[in-house]
């Protein structure tokens, strides 16, 4: 299978799939007498993996690494458990900060309806985000 018909059946472009390639989360393919990329079919699912697991939230490095271990035949349900605890946990991390963040606005947007900008001082820089 050439490139470009292995980029359309993975929804991804051609250049997505050099720099796969590149990156070693696609094996490089044999090549044709003159010179193009023949991917074997099962590509395609190998393809499809890589843009499930970059949907999932996954990094390139952490995809690779569940690659190796299938490629050396041994199953990566282990690591890809703990890959998906460990983003779980980022997320909830990441989540916790943006609730202290909204709550924060959102007592700056009550003292921004509050203030009358004709009190302030020369001298304040915004008295909205500093109180004076």
């Amino acid at each position: 299978m050439r490139i470009g018909d292995l980029a359309a059946a993975g929804g991804v472009t051609a250049k997505t799939v050099r720099f796969y390639e590149q990156t070693g989360l696609l094996p490089a393919p044999p090549r044709t007498s003159s010179g193009y990329r023949n991917y074997p079919p099962e590509t395609v699912q190998r393809l499809g993996f890589v843009r499930d697991a970059q949907a999932a939230g996954l990094t390139l490095a952490e995809i690779r690494s569940v690659l190796e271990l299938r490629d050396s035949g041994r199953a990566p349900c282990g690591r890809v458990a703990a890959l998906i605890d460990e983003h779980l946990t980022e997320i909830e991390r990441r989540m916790t900060e943006l609730a202290q963040s909204r709550a924060a606005l959102r007592d700056l947007a009550r003292r921004a309806a509050a203030t009358d900008p004709a009190t302030c001082q020369a001298d304040d820089i915004c008295t909205i985000i500093s109180t004076p």
